[in-house]
């Protein structure tokens, strides 16, 4: 069964409801991608943390990450998550 709008932004909210996912977005949206080191370095916390908050992010379709050379770089994929932020600017 397919999810309704309103079911669907209550799940983004939900994601987004952290204060570290929403710096890692705020930051993705900045730079447009980033790996997992320079998130730590930005962050102060540590990778397995960082990882466990883009796990939530990717679970809810938020962000994607691709291989860039041996890395794996995030960046924020979901048209209604980049309006709300660029609105928020």
């Amino acid at each position: 069964m397919e999810k309704s709008e309103p079911e669907n932004l209550s799940e983004i909210f939900k994601a987004l409801a952290h204060p570290i996912r929403v710096q890692i977005v705020m930051g993705l949206m900045k730079k447009h991608e980033c790996n997992v080191s320079k998130m730590v370095e930005g962050l102060g916390v540590p990778q397995p943390t960082v990882s466990q908050h883009l796990n939530i992010l990717k679970a809810h379709g938020i962000i994607e990450g691709f291989r860039n050379g041996n890395q794996i770089c995030y960046k924020v994929t979901n048209e209604q998550v980049k309006k709300l932020f660029k609105s928020l600017d």
